[in-house]
């Protein structure tokens, strides 16, 4: 689950993306707008298969899928991918809604409300806040090893990439709302934002095809079904239905004008461990976590950026505060990373974007 600016950056494309026999039939959002064939790009990568939904001035006008989802078994745009971290944009969404109801507090400290057995006898969980914990700065690691959950820094004063502070934050959602993090998705996110084939866990009924993932080989990689959320990762969604989430954050759905500029707003700088050396040349005059993204302050508007990386799975979401343009990329093969400069390029996405990323790989 590396997916920061720099993870991406390392492997994020040059050209292309990888294998694949079957091309699925274009669904077009009522705009005629044609994505452009990635066949020949899937096999030169050996991508097993990517399914896209572009976005244009808040509207989902193209979604598109190419390739095998699975052994004798086509991609389409109903197919659901594992979002691996994309999952963490959607539990800062259905918490930030919450906060905006004001059912949850962005900065009081969670332990009123839950603590985890493991930080009992550590006085600074007391500290911890959502706004820390959807911040990257909660002072937890990304996950928990043998041994249990320890802090690797004081809450507050560190940034540091963290799954565990966001299942933290999940955790103190339920106590405090005394609901299921499960419930609290679909009635906060999943239901308004119509989003039909996206789940937290494989039991929640959602129908329709699962890509399965492939190693940067070509092989299957063995899968259990999800029987427990993940506040961080594992969401099974199609392209489209996250679409529909990215235009719901972008015209700031269910939020109040308050939480909505938090969101948006640097609470962790990440510009001198982005851009430094001749990466800088092609970075914006800010990067930083907002609540639930990585952020690109760009001169004219401020792009929302998040990536996914699990075994078999790259998955990458973008879109600009500015003008509503963005995209959607999942895939089902480690080499899935390949295929996002070609995709962004090739749908003319962002040329700044575009720019700051091709710097990163090549600074």
């Amino acid at each position: 689950m590396k997916d920061n600016v720099a993870a991406l950056s390392k492997r994020t494309v040059l050209c292309g993306a990888v294998s694949v026999l079957v091309h699925a039939s274009l669904a077009k959002a009522g705009s005629g707008v044609a994505l452009p064939d990635m066949i020949q790009t899937l096999r030169e990568h050996r991508v097993e298969s990517a399914s896209v939904a572009l976005i244009r001035n808040g509207r989902l006008v193209a979604a598109e899928a190419w390739g095998m989802a699975g052994p004798n078994h086509a991609a389409t745009v109903a197919t659901r991918y594992n979002l691996a971290s994309l999952t963490k944009p959607l539990t800062a969404e259905i918490i930030l809604r919450l906060v905006s109801a004001g059912k949850l507090s962005l900065d009081e400290p969670m332990d009123a409300y839950w603590s985890d057995p493991d930080l009992a006898s550590d006085p600074r969980r007391k500290s911890l806040t959502v706004r820390m914990a959807l911040s990257h700065r909660a002072g937890l690691p990304n996950w928990r090893d043998a041994k249990g959950l320890a802090f690797d820094h004081d809450p507050g004063t560190t940034t540091g990439y963290s799954g565990e502070g966001y299942q933290y934050a999940a955790r103190y959602a339920e106590h405090r709302t005394g609901q299921s993090f499960e419930s609290l998705a679909q009635r906060w996110l999943f239901m308004p934002a119509h989003m039909r084939s996206s789940g937290y866990v494989s039991t929640q009924g959602v129908s329709g095809p699962v890509a399965t993932p492939y190693d940067d080989m070509g092989r299957t990689i063995p899968v259990e079904p999800v029987t427990h959320y993940n506040a961080a990762d594992l969401v099974h969604a199609t392209a489209s239905d996250y679409a529909r989430f990215l235009i719901a954050v972008w015209q700031d759905k269910g939020l109040s004008s308050a939480v909505a500029t938090e969101r948006s707003r640097s609470q962790a700088d990440l510009y001198p461990q982005t851009c430094g050396g001749a990466k800088a040349a092609t970075c914006p005059p800010w990067i930083g976590f907002g609540l639930g993204w990585q952020l690109l302050g760009f001169p004219g508007g401020t792009t929302l950026l998040h990536t996914g990386k699990d075994a078999g799975a790259f998955t990458f979401a973008t879109i600009d505060r500015a003008n509503g343009d963005g995209i959607v990329i999942l895939t089902n093969s480690d080499n899935g990373w390949r295929l996002i400069l070609p995709l962004l390029e090739r749908t003319r996405s962002q040329p700044k974007l575009i720019d700051f990323l091709r710097g990163q790989m090549n600074g």
